[in-house]
């Protein structure tokens, strides 16, 4: 099973930038990467912040780019989100109580969307009427399951980021408890920063985000910090035993060198390129 995970595209009005970078272009970048690559991808899913401010016109712009597409696309919503707004755009990703969440089948069992968004904060919720759908979509079937959600249910150790992390993240983890042996991978955003870990056992893991990016700085303790690191999404590779995801920076190919072979014949101490 191949799945395409992009996050943080924080989409604006064209011609806005943020942090001197396009969202627009970059979001067009991405997409003609990834699909130029892994046009065998079963899903693509956006964990959020799919418009920067909310605004229905990024909503109504990106329906008709993902129309474009190929391959089925989920979606998820971030604090940078409006759910009303949203939701009359993609109504079709409301759950029974209007949250946006959804599950979708994958080759390899089924994927979950979940909604993390709340008014006025960029922090995460996760209230008892989402644990509790969530709760019912795990006893359903057997599994695997691929859990997708916007803020980090995880501290990152950088102060600013988690005084914005999922503040429910003990009410999630409670769910994830009872259903530990059916969860394959948690995929997050937000953080714009690349992380991996676990959650109560469970394989969790963020790309940078295909727009601005974050940095670890552990030295400051208010404010975040931004880089010029390069944009990212994720590759997601899995099979009944084994899960790999790679964090492709898709406008890094002016730096690469195809060179050194990976055949232990072809060492040479005195020609190889060093």
């Amino acid at each position: 099973m191949k799945l395409l995970h992009f996050t943080d595209i924080h989409l604006t009005t064209p011609g806005e930038t943020i942090g001197g970078r396009d969202p627009n272009a970059n979001f067009r970048r991405a997409l003609d990467h990834a699909l130029g690559l892994h046009a065998d991808a079963e899903a693509l899913v956006i964990t959020g912040d799919l418009s920067d401010w909310g605004d229905r016109a990024d909503y109504v712009r990106l329906r008709e780019r993902l129309n474009t597409l190929s391959i089925p696309v989920r979606l998820c919503i971030g604090n940078h989100d409006d759910r009303e707004t949203f939701l009359s755009v993609f109504p079709e990703f409301a759950d029974e109580n209007g949250f946006v969440q959804h599950a979708f089948p994958l080759s390899r069992g089924v994927g979950l969307a979940l909604d993390t968004w709340a008014p006025r904060t960029h922090e995460g919720r996760f209230c008892e009427t989402r644990a509790a759908w969530l709760d019912a979509r795990l006893a359903e079937a057997d599994g695997p399951f691929w859990l997708f959600l916007h803020h980090n249910p995880t501290p990152t150790g950088v102060a600013p980021a988690d005084s914005i992390m999922l503040k429910d993240a003990d009410r999630l983890g409670e769910v994830v408890k009872r259903h530990a042996e059916r969860l394959a991978h948690i995929f997050f955003g937000h953080c714009h920063i690349p992380l991996s870990g676990s959650f109560h056992g469970v394989p969790l893991s963020a790309p940078r985000g295909t727009n601005h990016a974050g940095f670890a700085n552990f030295a400051e303790s208010r404010l975040l910090t931004r880089s010029e690191l390069p944009e990212a999404y994720s590759v997601v590779l899995a099979e009944r035993d084994h899960v790999t995801v790679h964090m492709v920076e898709f406008r890094a190919e002016e730096a690469l060198a195809v060179e050194g072979s990976p055949d232990w014949a072809d060492w040479d101490r005195a020609e190889m390129s060093r």
